[in-house]
């Protein structure tokens, strides 16, 4: 244990947020950052989006005829379930459900920015060549434009994204997203010729 000091120690509080006092233990304890709620949320409902985006990519196999479409589908399920895969192990290092819902991974589409509703996912399955590929393009735009805005949202909540693993993952997810968007972008362009 460590002994009190004769001073006060204060801890900053977040932008916004009062000051307060701390022990001496308290304070040897501060490298490790604690989480905020608006993280978990980020977190749990990132995973369902990432999942949803797999859904999508994999019907690229079977509906596209295109070698870009399905290069572009690749590296989307290569980078969301390896970061599935990250913000998964983040949770259970927290010990916090991977839903804050019935502990299935089905949130309601209107709960998360970009989701597709079933109707959007419907048409998407059963669009023809290339219809399917245009639709495939202007749904994963929208899909991952809400992932910025989750982004964005996270940043804006009081305390979040302070520590580097929450700040790095949610930049790099925002970097990617707007990455994709700008290829996709030009993507249906082509396909609209």
């Amino acid at each position: 244990t460590f002994p009190e000091p004769a001073t006060q120690i204060v801890q900053p509080g977040a932008p916004g947020e009062p000051s307060r006092l701390i022990r001496a233990s308290e304070a040897v304890d501060l490298s490790q950052l604690r989480y905020t709620e608006a993280e978990v949320r980020f977190m749990q409902a990132m995973v369902a989006h990432h999942a949803q985006a797999l859904e999508m990519t994999g019907l690229l196999a079977s509906r596209s005829s295109r070698e870009d479409m399905r290069l572009l589908g690749r590296r989307i399920e290569l980078s969301q379930a390896d970061e599935i895969q990250l913000m998964r192990e983040w949770l259970n290092a927290r010990r916090v459900p991977l839903s804050s819902h019935d502990g299935s991974h089905a949130h309601p589409a209107t709960a998360m920015p970009g989701m597709l509703t079933a109707d959007e996912m419907r048409r998407l399955a059963d669009a023809p060549g290339g219809e399917f590929d245009r639709l495939f393009l202007e749904l994963m735009i929208k899909h991952h434009e809400g992932a910025l805005t989750m982004v964005d949202d996270l940043f804006a909540a009081a305390g979040a994204g302070q520590q580097a693993e929450i700040f790095t993952f949610a930049s790099d997810v925002d970097a990617d997203q707007r990455m994709e968007i700008d290829r996709m972008s030009t993507m249906l362009l082509e396909t609209r010729r």
